[in-house]
């Protein structure tokens, strides 16, 4: 029998008030320093961010600093038009080339000239829409039934390599998707500090992509109570973020997230150094203690 729904927090929730506060601290250009969307960001058109974000989004784990270069090092031989110059007849050839000896973690060169021009060959397949016509829901088919028929279809068009492969988790199979789960949000949100290029994927279908920083905070404030980073634990997370703002659950993702991200969490709660936290009030990280 499916539950009721759970009727959405009311404007005066203490953690809604709390998240809403926080989001409000994470406005701002300065709060993009260590985040890879400054990237995407940085290109004029829809058709450009959106091959940045999809190369940024799954080589975002690691060290921030590196993988910022990292990804920067990837773009870098498609100039200020990636999306065209990804296009034109030899841009395999001419990214091997180019990406030869390039490496972040699980990736190689070869690796992230397979994955751009997957991403050309889907947007061409769509009229030039990108991956958005490949991943909407539609009637009989859900977001993550979505996700799951393109992960699996990119699983027998690329070659199996270790960095290939950790792009393409099957949420149907529990996992977290934590990059995919990024990219959509970039994709889809059109408030800050997203791209929102898409305009018929809903944002009431968006899951939180799931990093240790949202675990944690999650946990911390009450939210997420599972243990285990899967994806039953994004959706843990995401539903209680959806009793807040129904329309837009990822709201306080990037806020959260940032919490972490800028070493603002130190991760045990402790006056007078937390105070400045809007969260403080109910964050169960630890025992209180003075400073």
């Amino acid at each position: 029998m499916k539950r009721p729904a759970k009727p959405a927090k009311t404007p005066d929730d203490p953690l809604k008030l709390r998240l809403d506060a926080l989001h409000d601290r994470y406005l701002g250009e300065a709060s993009l320093a260590l985040d890879p969307l400054v990237i995407p960001r940085s290109f004029a058109s829809g058709g450009d961010q959106e091959l940045a974000a999809f190369v940024a989004a799954h080589l975002a784990y690691g060290r921030v600093a590196p993988m910022l270069s990292a990804i920067e090092a990837v773009l870098a031989p498609l100039g200020d038009h990636p999306a065209a110059r990804a296009a034109e007849p030899g841009a395999l050839d001419h990214l091997r080339a180019a990406l030869k000896g390039w490496a972040w973690r699980f990736h190689t060169g070869e690796d992230m000239a397979q994955w751009i021009l997957a991403w050309v060959r889907l947007s061409r397949e769509s009229g030039g829409r990108g991956l958005e016509p490949h991943l909407v829901p539609r009637e009989g088919a859900t977001a993550d039934q979505r996700l799951s028929a393109l992960v699996l279809r990119l699983r027998r068009e690329l070659p199996e390599t270790p960095g290939l492969r950790f792009n393409l988790p099957d949420p149907l199979r529990g996992a977290a998707c934590k990059r995919w789960r990024m990219f959509l949000r970039w994709m889809v949100r059109d408030e800050w500090p997203d791209l929102g290029l898409w305009r018929d994927y809903p944002r009431r279908d968006l899951v939180v992509p799931l990093d240790t920083h949202v675990a944690r905070i999650s946990g911390f404030i009450g939210i997420g109570r599972r243990k285990t980073p899967d994806g039953k634990l994004a959706r843990e997370i995401t539903e209680a973020l959806r009793a807040m703002c129904p329309e837009d659950p990822l709201r306080y993702d990037f806020p959260m997230a940032h919490l972490g991200i800028l070493g603002d969490c130190p991760g045990v709660r402790r006056l007078p150094g937390c105070a400045a936290c809007p969260l403080v009030d109910l964050c169960r990280a630890g025992d209180l203690a003075q400073k």
